[in-house]
């Protein structure tokens, strides 16, 4: 088990603080995903990750009260779809009573309607079940930098997190700098699906440091200050991707697995 007081967590624009590792959800249902949050909490994770989409709120939400930790204890991500403008506060409720909670510690809207008056009425929406309790922060999920400025300019508010398809092969420094500049938080995803675990670069790496290779992965966006939801529903998995504090790339380590970007 890792100690859930090593898992470094980012503070939010906000001021909320999110664990930088969190147990990602799609397309895990029923009991799978249930035994897998149930596994992750067991494991130190402190962080979970869902959507209405999933269709798995209810069983995370038994998985939550099973465990016997605190709701405070853990930080609970869900979302909301483009296809649900206009019922917002029925879905969020919905969704809060699935997962057995009054509130939600982040709530993304899960990707950008089409047209700009259906995003900005969206991230109203959003922004004011924030203010009534619901929510605790609020972002959005697979945004461009153009989109959030727009949010931003309509409203006076931007996104804490822009929750995005993540790792070397997708690293762009100036996708990551662009968000550290607007003070709002990338958070990736499909960190291992997207990534070859048989990349030489990797392999070498994680050799040198008596780890795996997925390990690798998830501690090369740690040392940028990326938050991970790795998904698995296999218990070992699970336990080994928040393995990631006993060991730390050097600055030369996280460039060369940056470099896999430019190859891609």
């Amino acid at each position: 088990m890792t100690d859930p007081s090593d898992v470094p967590a980012v503070s939010l624009a906000d001021g909320v603080d999110m664990p930088m590792i969190g147990l990602g959800t799609w397309k895990l249902t029923g009991g799978q995903v249930e035994a897998a949050a149930g596994a992750a909490l067991a494991a130190g994770y402190r962080h979970i990750d869902t959507a209405v989409m999933y269709g798995n709120e209810a069983e995370i939400g038994t998985a939550l009260g099973a465990s016997g930790l605190a709701r405070e204890e853990v930080f609970l991500t869900t979302k909301v779809r483009p296809s649900d403008l206009g019922q917002e506060e029925a879905v969020l409720r919905r969704s809060l009573r699935a997962l057995r909670t009054a509130y939600v510690d982040l709530w993304l809207v899960h990707w950008p309607p089409q047209r700009p008056n259906q995003r900005r009425q969206l991230w109203n929406e959003v922004r004011r079940l924030r203010d009534e309790g619901l929510a605790r922060a609020i972002g959005v999920s697979n945004y461009e930098l153009s989109q959030i400025d727009e949010l931003e300019e309509w409203t006076g508010e931007r996104p804490v997190v822009n929750q995005i398809r993540w790792s070397p092969a997708r690293y762009d420094p100036d996708v990551l700098v662009g968000h550290k500049a607007r003070g709002v938080v990338l958070e990736g995803y499909s960190a291992l699906k997207d990534s070859s675990l048989t990349d030489p670069v990797v392999t070498e790496i994680a050799k040198s440091h008596g780890v795996s290779p997925a390990r690798v992965i998830l501690r090369w966006h740690l040392e940028h200050g990326v938050p991970a939801i790795p998904k698995s529903a296999r218990p070992e998995r699970i336990a080994e991707n928040i393995d990631l504090f006993g060991f730390a790339l050097t600055q030369d380590e996280v460039a060369r697995i940056d470099s896999l970007g430019a190859l891609a």
